[in-house]
């Protein structure tokens, strides 16, 4: 075997231009997928934790239907206490619940009693929202950011609404709503802080206390429209999940069908299309690579039984069986991969280093910056080196056997 080696890698030096133009094809192909898989991950989950972190939570507890209708914020599929007392009772005893916090959601028209519009309002227990969602007391850019979130009578309102309204913090307005019942009503309250806006929906509610939600809303009872979990680790989304699923399932209404419902981030995030379609390209330049190693490959090992067939009659006629042939052009793939692989490999984690200590930066218009943190788990530098590896010792394989099926004669008598 020792042998077959020391022959293959004369043989590559040999056809050095050729080898060195292979290997760079795989090199590059390697450092465009690992440094598209670092920059793209880090992307992803920096985004995903600004939604996740600063206003959805990673899971949200609703009853039936309510999802279904939330652009209109349905008061009548509220959480009666008694409901809401159960669910507290199996997410204190889940161990991969980190924190939850109960709200109250409410649509309601605000006035800076010159001009209104409408407005979404998030009802909530600032302690407990400031434990499931640590990222929101950092979106506020303008008022006091000491102490609790809010206090009752303080409401928290975001930047477009309040450049548009002309509110700046310390400002009285007015919240009128509907209550579940028909009956308006409307309660003051003190711009606490001004929210920086984040994409989608939820990125332009305003915050007030949970206690003043429900004065607004003229509530008898305790009621919660959602309950919003923050896992301890949320690689275990799934699993989570599906545990308080199964849990909450037997929670029932008095027909004795299970009244609640169990909704990810990306149920209920548009951004969720983004992040599937950025695990969808990285699967295409997955693909592109592969495709790119194996016409390099194959290109290289034909033309060298092509330009090696009397060659490959003179050793064959010596004695040399078929399976050793075989091997020694195998041989010769497998090191085109390994060391384009090997190469590509080293270059790509030095330059995650380098992007890692220059820090990538993107505004998209926030007041801070989102920067990148570009990493590649090692499972994945493993299974994209083996991916092409094996490509390449497929591509080399029917050049391979070709050249050691040859008939001696026929190949010593080749011009």
């Amino acid at each position: 075997m020792l042998n077959i080696l020391k022959i293959a890698v004369r043989n590559l030096a040999r056809f050095g231009r050729r080898t060195l133009l292979t290997s760079s094809l795989i090199t590059l192909g390697i450092v465009g997928v690992l440094l598209f898989v670092a920059i793209s991950g880090s992307f992803k989950s920096i985004m995903v934790g600004q939604f996740t972190d600063a206003m959805l939570g990673h899971l949200e507890v609703h009853r039936k239907g309510y999802v279904a209708s939330i652009d209109s914020l349905p008061l009548n599929l509220n959480m009666q206490p008694a409901m809401v007392g159960k669910i507290e009772q199996v997410l204190k005893n889940t161990k991969a619940v980190e924190a939850y916090s109960e709200r109250i959601k409410l649509g309601a028209m605000f006035s800076n009693f010159t001009e209104t519009t409408s407005i979404r309002i998030n009802g909530v227990d600032p302690a407990m929202e400031a434990a499931t969602t640590p990222l929101l007391p950092g979106r506020v850019i303008e008022g006091n950011k000491e102490g609790a979130l809010l206090k009752p009578g303080e409401i928290l309102i975001p930047t477009v609404l309040a450049r548009g309204m002309k509110v700046k913090v310390g400002d009285t307005i007015v919240l009128v709503a509907t209550n579940r019942d028909g009956s308006v009503n409307g309660k003051t309250f003190v711009v606490r802080g001004i929210l920086e806006s984040i994409s989608g929906p939820s990125g332009k509610d305003g915050y007030i206390h949970l206690n003043d939600a429900r004065e607004l809303l003229r509530m008898k009872q305790q009621e919660i429209s959602e309950i919003a979990i923050r896992l301890t680790n949320p690689a275990q989304l799934d699993q989570a999940t599906a545990q308080l699923k199964q849990e909450l399932s037997g929670i029932l209404n008095q027909d004795g069908k299970p009244v609640l419902e169990v909704h990810t981030w990306a149920d209920l995030s548009p951004f969720a299309s983004i992040v599937r379609m950025i695990d969808l390209l990285t699967l295409f330049i997955k693909i592109m690579m592969v495709s790119i190693v194996l016409i390099s490959v194959m290109n290289v090992m034909v033309m060298a039984v092509y330009e090696r067939i009397r060659e490959i009659g003179t050793i064959s006629a010596i004695g040399t069986p078929p399976g050793r042939i075989l091997s020694l052009f195998l041989t010769e793939g497998l090191l085109l991969g390994l060391g384009g692989t090997a190469l590509g490999t080293l270059i790509s984690l030095a330059a995650i280093y380098a992007l890692n200590i220059w820090k990538i930066k993107f505004n998209f218009g926030m007041q801070q910056a989102i920067v990148l943190s570009p990493s590649v788990a090692a499972a994945d530098v493993v299974s994209i080196a083996a991916m092409v590896v094996i490509m390449a010792l497929l591509a080399s394989l029917q050049p391979a056997w070709k050249a050691s099926r040859m008939d001696p004669v026929t190949a010593l008598g080749h011009v």
